[in-house]
Order: structure tokens, then sequence, then C-alpha cells
């Protein structure tokens, strides 16, 4: 890959056997004392709760604990001498936090009533995957996941975005950010994105890839008229067993990053998703990369 734009962290493992790989994770899932129900009641669908119409999401970033030079310590010397016995420094956890908060809406009647909709309503993989990028956008780790200044300069597709969660608050992380869904949800993404005032980068497209499979390849749109994507981010379990094909029709060999985050759920589903990118059924390059599977 010829862009660093994603930093594989340290003990990542390529995947060369699809089944080996869903063996190890569901059996190391299955040693853990977790409790799959959420709160709204409904037990393992991952969602946050599916029983509200608007929820409250909120992003604590907070510094790492380093010590840093206070206000203190570049202030003259009697102002130190007065401050004897007392530490001269503090920690950068001291400092507040910084929060961000979205409201968000939801379409928890179409969740029900809409066959084959899961995206009217927000998933906690979602939330899990924005904290990440938010934290470390902000306070920048030594061993990052993405690289912040080429995160800048990129163009993302995500598929599948939902409720639009992940495009409030990743937008203006990104050079371009374009949220793609099916048409219904087309209007709940844009009502989130105008509720919270997100950035002008933002655009929000219906791609449906049933529709766009079945077109010839010359035939085929592009999202936001871009031809090459920097990174493309799918969090939607539905999205799974279609991702490898759309990420097929939307990545360049060399310069796209797909990032998509499993939440470990019907094993046989995983199972043939991971086939797909591992076993070559994509007629492209892939190398997946496992980070931190049995954490």
């Amino acid at each position: 890959m010829s862009s660093n734009l994603l930093k594989l962290p340290d003990g990542t493992e390529p995947v060369t056997n699809a089944d080996e790989e869903i063996f190890l994770v569901y059996t190391a899932l299955n040693q853990k004392p977790l409790d799959q129900t959420g709160p709204d009641g409904f037990r393992g669908l991952g969602h946050v709760n599916s029983r509200k119409d608007t929820l409250s999401i909120q992003f604590e970033l907070t510094a790492p604990s380093q010590p840093t030079p206070s206000l203190g310590t570049v202030e003259s010397k009697s102002a130190s001498r007065s401050r004897k016995g007392k530490s001269a420094k503090k920690t950068r956890s001291e400092e507040s936090p910084h929060v961000i908060e979205i409201e968000l809406a939801q379409d928890k009647t179409a969740l029900r009533s809409r066959k084959g909709d899961t995206g009217s309503v927000l998933w906690r993989a979602s939330i899990a995957f924005a904290q990440v990028i938010l934290q470390q956008y902000r306070f920048p780790p030594g061993n990052p996941l993405v690289d912040k200044d080429l995160l800048r300069e990129s163009h993302i597709l995500e598929l599948g975005a939902g409720t639009g969660l992940l495009s409030i608050a990743l937008s203006a992380c990104a050079k371009s950010y374009t949220a793609t869904d099916i048409a219904p949800l087309l209007p709940l993404i844009r009502k989130n994105v105008a509720l919270n005032f997100a950035g002008s980068n933002i655009s929000v497209e219906e791609l449906d890839w049933e529709t766009l499979l079945s077109l010839p390849p010359t035939g085929r749109p592009t999202p936001s008229g871009i031809s090459s994507w920097s990174l493309i981010v799918s969090t939607t379990l539905p999205f799974f067993l279609h991702s490898s094909r759309q990420s097929r029709l939307c990545s360049t060999a060399g310069k796209t990053w797909a990032l998509v985050i499993v939440e470990l759920r019907q094993e046989d589903v995983v199972r043939e998703f991971l086939e797909r990118w591992v076993d070559g059924l994509l007629d492209l390059p892939y190398v997946v990369w496992a980070c931190q599977k049995y954490a």
C-alpha cells in the first residue's frame, strides 16, 4: 500500500485462513463473561437504544497522562519561589476533557416496519469507532491507527451510513466525507447533519448496491464524482456480505484502505465475509489484517 494513512498497531497479524481466524475469535469471545442484552432490551443486536426517538451522544476526549510544564514554569523566578514545596508541574490528564456532543434522531418505527432496515437506529460499533478516531485525532498517541496529517487530506466514503453519526463526528477530520445508504435512509442522515450544523464537506448520497452491480462498469456512477477514495468505512452489519463487492467498485489498488468494523454476531455471516476477502474472491490484491482481535 503506497499510502500510510492507516498504521497497523503492534502485534497486528495478517489473516491467511478465514476458518481458523473465526474459530480463534469466537472461542475467545465465548470465554468472556459478557452481558449481551442492551439497554433497549434486545439481546446481541448492538443497538444503543432503539426505543428512543432522539439520542444524545457524548465523546469525551482526555489528554494522556504525561507531565507537561504548567503555566507556573514560565513565570518569573519570584513567582516560582512562592510555590516552594509544591510541584511546578501537572499532568495533561488533569486538564478538563474535551467533550463533543451530538444529538441524533432515530426512526424507530422504520426499524420494525421496513423490511431489512437496520440503519434507522444507532449501533454501538459506530460510537466505539468514532471514539477511537476522535481521541487519537485530538491527542495523537505514539502509534495512532490513522495518520492525522494524511487524514486531513483524505476523501472518505462510508457504506451504510445509517443515522449519519460517523459523518457528523469525523467529517471535520477529513477533506471530504461522503455518507451513503439506501434512499429511504437519506432523509434521516440529512436531518441529523443539519441538526448538528455539521461541515459543508459532507455529501449524503444514495448508493443502492444491488442496482449498482446490475449496471455495466462504464455506466456505474461514482459517489460525489470522486474516482479515487483514500478510505472506505463500514460499520453496518447488513453490509458485511456486500461490502467486499462494494469496495471492489470504489477502491483503487495501492491507494484505497477499506476499514470494516465488525460486531461479532452471527458466526457464519462473519466467516463468509472474511472468506471473500482472504480467499481471493474479489479479483483484487487485498490483504486482511486483524488488530487487537482478542481484546
